[in-house]
């Protein structure tokens, strides 16, 4: 997506599911992602996230996949939806009632900030919906180096997993 000022901004995707019954980037740019996260949810009353050690291993497998086998998508290369991954890690098995979401992003430079990814998302109506409902209190973060797209400059892909 182009700005109007032609600044490139960060690629982002949503989607969210529910149900009844190359090396990992910092953990520094993770809390600064959970914190920019937290400080929307804030102002607009909803609960913090904490962070899920089994939703953050969904997350962080499915970035360096999708910049390793550089697609950007919810769904794996062969065709695996987000649930099937986050299910894989037994979350799920965890929880009677459960429901997930997921947010998608990339960029370089600047954009590719913590606060600037969170920023993004914040904009778009499909990824605040997810962001800022209440029905999440736990999410992933996934941040590696690297974009999906060959070509494009070195940059951070991102993938946020939320659980009820």
């Amino acid at each position: 997506m182009h700005a109007p000022s032609g600044r490139l901004l960060p690629i982002v995707v949503a989607a969210v599911l529910s149900c009844t019954a190359p090396a990992a980037w910092g953990r520094d740019d993770r809390g600064a992602a959970l914190r920019s996260l937290n400080a929307a949810r804030a102002h607009h009353g909803v609960a913090p996230l904490r962070l899920d050690v089994l939703l953050n291993r969904a997350a962080r497998r499915h970035s360096r996949e999708m910049v390793r086998r550089r697609f950007f998508a919810h769904e794996s290369c062969g065709g695996a939806r987000f649930s099937t991954r986050i299910a894989a890690t037994g979350w799920m098995r965890r929880h009677r009632r459960w429901r997930v979401g997921e947010t998608l992003a990339w960029g370089w430079g600047t954009s590719a900030a913590p606060a600037q990814i969170v920023a993004a998302w914040l904009r778009s109506p499909s990824h605040r919906r997810i962001a800022l409902s209440p029905r999440y209190r736990r999410v992933g973060i996934g941040i590696v180096r690297g974009t999906p797209v060959a070509g494009a400059p070195a940059g951070l892909t991102y993938t946020a997993d939320f659980g009820s």
